[in-house]
């Protein structure tokens, strides 16, 4: 599944491809979040044009709407969708995990209430494989108990050995699946305590899983222990299985998992960004509703291949988003992503030269990053 072709000199960095079922997806690679079998404000054309060939769907919500009865219909997300590329599906843990107040978590899953009617749903770690083969994921996710920061050791050991429990289940239900071609990843849990990651990470390597995930990262720790975590839990997993981060999506954030030799990552944040108006540029983020942009009529960046910077000016991308205009979240949407795929495409580029680490802090130095050294 995993071929690793370049490393670099001086960092865990890596790069390669990993062999999907619908086709190659070279690493390191950023998934655009498409949680209910869209990726919001961009035509899955586009998406494909740019390079991606792995997207993320959320399976609480596939399964809430429009329902396993409709894709069972059409047999895939993929073709529901009409996505021609790969799709990995998260299995909702951490989903139910924010629904805190309409929760129970026990031995035999999770009970939760659904934010659209109220209604009453089980999921099992059993269930969660079920859903995400009639999805037909290329790559599904277990699940897993994601906890917050601040909770007490004992609470997250807790948690820890309760997903490590429903890896094995779901690997038990994963392999009786004969006809999926799809693989199954586990998620690395332990909050913030160093034991409980080591421990939580070996419980999962020896499943001998196809991948392997570090969940609970980003979920509003300080950036300082976002790395720190990072760089402990990634060596712990094994070097011939892709390793992935999720809920990652900002350039410092990226730059640092690759760092580490981590090949996947995910975010709503390029495309949330997009919406509000905020666009990536190398010199950091830029507000297209502020005023100053109203005369403006430069490209949001020079060179940039997307639409919103060959075909218009920063001016009108502003007069786009102060009018409430649809196509300025469509043209800021596509830029964000574009500029996203050309950073992890020249990181890759780095590495087959033995130069992340110069390349990651030139970046840095114009855009500007949360994590310090």
């Amino acid at each position: 599944m995993l071929t690793v072709i370049h490393r670099d000199n001086t960092t865990q960095a890596r790069s390669g491809f990993l062999k999907l079922p619908h086709g190659k997806v070279e690493i390191p690679a950023f998934m655009p979040v498409g949680t209910n079998g869209t990726v919001k404000a961009i035509l899955h054309s586009a998406l494909s044009e740019i390079g991606f060939n792995l997207i993320l769907g959320n399976t609480y919500h596939l399964y809430l709407r429009p329902g396993m009865d409709v894709i069972e219909r059409y047999q895939s997300l993929h073709r529901f969708s009409s996505w021609k590329g790969n799709i990995l599906t998260d299995s909702g843990g951490y989903q139910i995990f924010s629904l805190a107040q309409f929760r129970k978590i026990r031995e035999e899953g999770a009970e939760f209430r659904s934010h659209i009617d109220g209604s009453l749903h089980q999921l099992s770690p059993e269930s969660a494989v079920d859903i995400q083969c009639t999805l037909n994921s290329d790559i599904q996710m277990q699940l897993d108990v994601c906890t917050a920061p601040g909770i007490s050791e004992k609470e997250a050991a807790q948690a820890m050995e309760l997903s490590s429990r429903w890896a094995l289940r779901a690997k038990r239900r994963w392999m009786e699946k004969e006809d999926y071609r799809g693989v199954l990843f586990a998620i690395v849990q332990g909050n913030f305590f160093r034991n409980l990651r080591e421990e939580s990470a070996h419980q999962l390597v020896d499943m001998s899983l196809p991948g392997y995930a570090i969940g609970g990262l980003s979920v509003g720790e300080e950036p300082e222990v976002f790395k720190e975590f990072l760089h402990f839990t990634a060596p712990l997993l094994p070097d011939n299985k892709p390793k992935y981060v999720m809920g990652i999506g900002t350039p410092d954030y990226m730059l640092e998992a690759i760092e580490a030799g981590i090949d996947l990552f995910d975010c709503v944040h390029p495309t949330r960004a997009a919406r509000n108006g905020s666009c990536f540029t190398p010199d950091g983020m830029l507000n297209l509703r502020n005023a100053r942009f109203q005369n403006d009529t430069s490209p949001l960046v020079e060179n940039c291949p997307c639409p919103a910077c060959r075909l218009y000016s920063r001016g009108y991308l502003r007069h786009l988003f102060t009018a409430r205009e649809i196509l300025g979240t469509l043209l800021a949407t596509h830029h964000n992503l574009q500029f996203v795929y050309s950073l992890i495409q020249n990181a890759r580029t780095a590495i087959s030269k033995g130069s992340f680490s110069p390349f990651k802090k030139d970046f840095l130095a114009r855009f500007g990053t949360q994590l310090h050294e």
